[in-house]
């Protein structure tokens, strides 16, 4: 997981070269393929002037077709040629989340440059705040929400006869057998026994929205797995069927429900959505910007509008999913319930679509004999999170 830290310097770099530092907030190197580096660090000051020549210089590189705009793809493609890594990932997130809806004219470029440059927090400060989350067109769709009176509770594990549940077409017990031929019977069959435990939980009547947290490539192919080591292949087997089930779920409710995603900035190459959500995600669908645990965090990523906006369109739940269960998963639920715990807003975790590490599933002396799968699910049952084995969603 990458981590930002305030004050931290970071770089965009357009290749392997010499930098030449200067006492300031921004310093430049020359390569001689793409020819600039452009470094920003949140200390210091430096002439305005040459501040300016070299966003410039910046946004020349970054504008690949030479339109005078930088658009989603002019971002991606030149970031690859340039080998941008972990130190650009925070730049690299904010500029993709900043050209989803349009290209990127030159003077807005260098205005949130100059705000990335002032800010204490750089990248996830005020920045952010040019999304289209704050917008108009960032906004929920009235369309989107329903007007009818809501209905929705738990329910029994034994179905009702004569209903209609999205779930039962796509969901199935990939996660328990995948754990059985990962860490054998006796642990697949405890975290069976821990969901059976569990209610499910039905939503009629549009009345929930659903944030996905985190479901990116990183994770299953990318830079997150492989910081793993030998054994990221098994490492993430839980995780990759936790997609698929989310895919799942997409395939159904996605265009038709309210639903949004967290992201973590990532290098380049693993910062898209997994493969088996790809084809199903609109390209020009937001996200939250999400450095650590927390959804929360950074103050400004837009999160907190749109939930407010949710409850002001008449959600009165949301259910949230993605990865990892023992971490993000379990400190933004903890965390979003004791923030909008006055707005009587039911925070629902369904398993069925969060999924961690192997390894997290198996007893711990740190849990004290548990694992921190089951110690994340008491943790958020403890804090008024409602933790489901899964959610049916009303096909209507």
């Amino acid at each position: 997981m990458a981590f930002w830290v305030p004050n931290m310097k970071f770089a965009l770099t357009t290749g392997i070269g010499c930098y030449r530092r200067l006492a300031g907030s921004l310093s430049i190197a020359h390569n001689q393929r793409f020819g600039v580096i452009v470094c920003i660090s949140l200390q210091g000051s430096l002439d305005l002037g040459y501040k300016w020549h070299m966003i410039d210089s910046l946004f020349e590189i970054l504008d690949v077709t030479n339109d005078g705009a930088i658009s989603r793809s002019d971002l991606h493609l030149a970031a690859k040629r340039m080998g941008w890594h972990w130190i650009e990932a925070p730049i690299f997130a904010l500029l993709d989340l900043l050209t989803i809806r349009e290209p990127i004219r030159k003077n807005q470029f260098a205005a949130c440059m100059q705000q990335v440059a002032e800010d204490p927090m750089g990248p996830y400060g005020r920045v952010l705040m040019n999304s289209a989350h704050f917008s108009a067109a960032g906004s929920p769709r009235c369309s989107q929400f329903s007007s009818h009176k809501r209905i929705e509770g738990r329910i029994p594990s034994k179905r009702r006869t004569g209903e209609v549940h999205v779930h039962d077409d796509y969901f199935k017990d990939d996660l328990v057998s995948m754990l059985e031929r990962t860490s054998g019977a006796d642990i697949a069959g405890g975290y069976q026994r821990l969901l059976q435990a569990l209610d499910e939980f039905r939503i009629l009547n549009n009345s929930a929205a659903l944030l996905i947290i985190d479901p990116q490539k990183s994770f299953t192919q990318g830079a997150w797995k492989q910081s793993i080591g030998a054994e990221s292949e098994a490492e993430v087997e839980l995780i990759a069927a936790a997609f698929t089930n989310c895919s799942r779920l997409l395939k159904e409710i996605y265009g038709r429900r309210e639903i949004m995603f967290t992201r973590c900035p990532f290098p380049p190459n693993s910062y898209d959505w997994d493969d088996c959500l790809s084809d199903i995600i609109n390209a020009r669908q937001l996200y939250f910007i999400k450095p650590g645990n927390s959804v929360l965090i950074p103050p400004f990523n837009g999160f907190k509008e749109w939930v407010e906006r949710c409850i002001e369109y008449g959600k009165s739940t949301l259910i949230i999913g993605g990865c990892t269960l023992n971490s993000c998963v379990r400190v933004s639920s903890i965390e979003t319930r004791e923030y909008f715990k006055n707005k009587n807003l039911r925070i629902v975790v369904d398993l069925s679509i969060c999924g961690a590490r192997t390894r997290n599933y198996l007893p711990s002396t740190l849990y004290n004999g548990l694992s921190a799968v089951e110690s994340a699910v008491y943790q958020m049952a403890a804090a008024g999170v409602q933790v489901v084995r899964r959610v049916d969603w009303e096909n209507n």
